[in-house]
């Protein structure tokens, strides 16, 4: 039973934010995000996760290539 806290603390501590930075951009609550991809992940049989990993994986490549720069000054 602790692998199991373990992991969900392990999860909790790295997690993506694939779900908060779609509800900032849709302007919606984050828990009804993440009860949308629970909700269709019992739909789909677990396909959603693999949407969900797909998306945090060409967030993070995004975030490397995209940079704020905030003037001229900057590049």
């Amino acid at each position: 039973m602790k692998w199991i806290h373990s992991l969900r603390h392990f999860f909790e501590r790295h997690g993506f934010a694939v779900s908060s930075r779609f509800a900032d951009r849709l302007g919606i609550s984050v828990s009804n995000v993440r009860l949308f991809f629970i909700y269709i992940s019992f739909v789909t049989v677990g396909l959603s996760f693999g949407i969900y990993l797909t998306l945090a994986f060409l967030l993070k490549l995004k975030d490397l290539v995209y940079t704020k720069r905030t003037s001229v000054f900057d590049l």
